[in-house]
């Protein structure tokens, strides 16, 4: 657990704001080049780049030669793990326009496997891959691994990794302790070896917002999960590019974390909306809904009503134990569960996902 703690230390800030002439640098290959996957909402530019915002959306490939930038550009400022053969190589800033920031740099010239994670959520900055750069004897090609399983999770603050960096719970919030692969979300995609797709908007709620001063917000989670982009609600996801086999959804603690709370009525038509607008895209697929470790209890009737009123034998409800973690030791900044405190809900959801989905728990140590 402890090389989690690493993270910060290796940070590397790279933050370039002069053009940098990729074409001078070595072997040049698109954002959408064939051998690249990407796991996530994403658009795909005439010139071959790739353009994206929500938190955790990632991708994969393979490579040569021992080093490898990227040209990009940003509109704010993101935070991205990179991983070579699945170890975390650096922690990198991404920000400014027509940038070429090295990624990979210091190992030897054989075939390597690459994935690199947007750690940040959409707010913060909106990423356009235009090329990867190789050395000159680099070359990029397909991953041989397939995963046979994909989960998207639906939430806020907690399924975006807020704070989990975050060494106590009075440490403000900053961007690059916001981490999305030591979340609860992550650690479950892990576990299983899925895929996963992060739909997801710190204090966004079903019916209400964050400190909003209304009962019911103008625009709730969901509204956003429809978005190819977080923050953008002119283009809207066409929903063909993947299809989950589950989807778990996380929202409330943001609906009744201040007043004016929602009525139970309208919470229930909120939420009723979230799984209709699922299964209207995705079909008839499991929705696992969680009732969040912070609402008080008697909200948890009104989750049990959106249940009974759907009457759907494949969306299932999971209460968290207002005691699951500990308010001291299990916190990371801004009083957001840090890594511990994200293990306990995997474990805690680990199970009853192998129920209802018949998947086989295994040996494998839940990081």
């Amino acid at each position: 657990m402890n090389r989690y703690y690493l993270y910060l230390f290796i940070l590397i800030e790279v933050c370039y704001f002069s053009e940098v002439k990729a074409e001078n640098s070595g072997k040049v290959f698109n954002g959408n080049d064939p051998a690249v996957r990407y796991i996530g909402r994403t658009l795909v530019s005439p010139d071959g780049s790739v353009a994206f915002d929500w938190v955790g959306t990632y991708f994969e490939t393979r490579f040569t030669g021992g080093n490898v930038s990227i040209r990009v550009s940003e509109t704010g400022t993101s935070y991205y793990n990179v991983f070579v053969d699945k170890k975390l190589h650096r922690v990198v800033k991404v920000c400014g326009t027509d940038t070429l920031i090295n990624v990979v740099s210091g190992i030897d010239k054989r075939i390597h496997s690459l994935k690199i994670q947007k750690r940040s959520e959409g707010e913060f900055g909106k990423t356009t891959i235009h090329q990867f750069v190789l050395s000159a004897s680099g070359r990029l090609m397909e991953e041989t691994e397939v995963r046979t399983r994909h989960i998207e999770f639906i939430g806020n603050s907690l399924t975006c990794g807020y704070g989990t960096d975050g060494k106590h719970r009075d440490d403000p919030f900053l961007v690059e302790t916001e981490n999305c692969n030591r979340t609860f979300a992550a650690m479950i995609a892990r576990y299983y070896d899925a895929d996963y797709t992060l739909i997801a908007h710190s204090g966004r709620g079903a019916a209400r917002n964050y400190g909003d001063s209304v009962r019911v917000s103008k625009v709730t989670m969901k509204d956003r999960m429809l978005n190819t982009f977080d923050e953008d609600f002119t283009l809207r996801w066409n929903f063909t590019a993947y299809c989950p086999d589950l989807v778990v959804v996380n929202l409330g603690s943001n609906d009744f974390s201040t007043e004016p709370h929602p009525y139970k009525r309208e919470f229930i038509k909120a939420y009723k909306q979230i799984i209709a607008q699922l299964r209207e895209h995705y079909g008839d697929i499991p929705v696992l809904c969680i009732y969040p470790v912070a609402i008080q209890a008697p909200v948890f009737s009104y989750y049990k009503t959106i249940v009974a009123e759907l009457n759907d034998p494949k969306v299932f409800l999971l209460k968290l134990d207002k005691d699951l973690y500990n308010r001291t030791t299990d916190l990371g900044a801004a009083w957001h569960p840090g890594y511990r405190g994200h293990r306990k809900m995997a474990m805690w959801m680990i199970p009853y996902i192998s129920t209802i989905m018949g998947w086989e728990l295994t040996d494998k140590v839940i990081e």
